[in-house]
């Protein structure tokens, strides 16, 4: 039997399920993880203000709406087009994105235990998304340590992305370890340690290397201008699964070293921003910060960075963390509702499906 020529993308009109399918990005997730952040840090500030409540509800479904449409090309494009979705994960600079379905799951998983506040479903997105953060984290690192076809000129934050899957389990598996009870619980402990434990190494490692490139070699502009702020996703991560991980070991240990740990992890959370800002800015200003999918990667690591100010602040007592949290929670609302609006319009053209995105 004779298999069928993938279809030929249609230039002149709105591209077919199937093309979609087959060019689907990977990165499509990252509009689930930034959603979702969002959705958290406005639950965590309903506490303060309750008519947020309402809206951290509605963003919550939204997100779950969002993850459900996306995953239909996601999937279909590893039935239908396995070649297509193997050839990204061995690419040097898009494998890294294949991670944001598994965070997404996680980053749901968070949503339904915090928010709606049903575990059933928090427990299925944890595990299955922490399942899949070990799987995708292994498949693509596996890819670059044995090839060759990985230069300096490919080496962006966005590398970061299989560790912050990493860092992310513990900021559900944290508080779900409370509801869990006898062998599940040692085993969501240990995966719990292991991620948190493996997520920082890398992210220590991969730091030196992404400073390396932004000193050493061309800047990132053009479609990957905003993975610049992707340094903040780890930032802003860690602190928070670590102290989640700290309240649930079955020994005591003090946390007031780990309290100042994370502050210092912060202060240089609050130095990238900063910096993230400048070449953000320098790139639009040269004309080189073109609307793409990959404006999403503003969003999930600024909400990192907030969450892990709203976390802090309450923790050490100083309300400047606290200013600072709700000042970036603003531009976080602002960042979201415009690249929402962007994504919306690509995709009502279909423009946001080419290839080239």
């Amino acid at each position: 039997m004779t298999r069928a020529a993938p279809p030929t993308p249609d230039r002149t009109g709105f591209p077919s399920f199937a093309e979609i399918s087959r060019h689907f990005a990977p990165g499509w997730f990252a509009a689930v993880m930034g959603s979702g952040v969002l959705a958290l840090t406005t639950h965590s500030l309903s506490g303060r203000w309750s008519w947020l409540s309402p809206l951290a509800l509605g963003l919550h479904w939204f997100n779950v709406v969002l993850f459900a449409l996306l995953a239909v090309p996601w999937l279909h494009r590893w039935l239908r087009f396995r070649d297509a979705a193997l050839a990204t994960l061995k690419h040097p600079v898009q494998a890294s994105f294949y991670p944001t379905f598994a965070i997404a799951m996680l980053v749901l998983a968070a949503q339904w235990l915090a928010i709606d506040g049903r575990l059933a479903p928090a427990l299925a997105f944890w595990w299955g998304g922490t399942a899949l953060v070990f799987l995708f984290s292994f498949a693509v690192l596996f890819h670059m340590f044995r090839g060759e076809h990985v230069g300096l000129e490919h080496v962006t934050p966005a590398k970061f992305i299989p560790a912050v899957g990493l860092v992310v389990i513990p900021v559900a598996g944290g508080p779900l370890l409370e509801t869990q009870t006898g062998a599940a619980r040692e085993l969501a402990l240990l995966v719990n340690v292991l991620g948190l434990g493996a997520g920082t190494l890398m992210y220590v490692g991969l730091l030196g290397l992404t400073l390396q490139r932004k000193i050493l070699a061309k800047p990132a502009v053009g479609l990957l201008a905003p993975t610049a702020w992707i340094h903040l996703a780890p930032l802003g991560v860690i602190p928070v699964s670590l102290l989640n991980v700290l309240d649930q070991l079955p020994f005591a240990v003090p946390h007031e070293p780990f309290l100042f740990l994370s502050l210092l992890l912060w202060g240089f959370g609050v130095w990238w921003l900063v910096m993230a800002g400048l070449l953000t800015l320098a790139a639009r200003r040269a004309g080189q910060l073109p609307f793409a999918l990959s404006w999403w990667g503003f969003i999930f690591p600024l909400g990192a960075f907030v969450a892990a100010s709203l976390r802090l602040a309450p923790l050490t007592g100083i309300a400047g963390i606290g200013a600072v949290g709700l000042g970036c929670w603003l531009l976080l609302v602002a960042l979201w509702a415009l690249t929402l609006v962007r994504t919306l319009a690509g995709v009502a053209s279909g423009s946001i499906f080419q290839p080239h995105t």
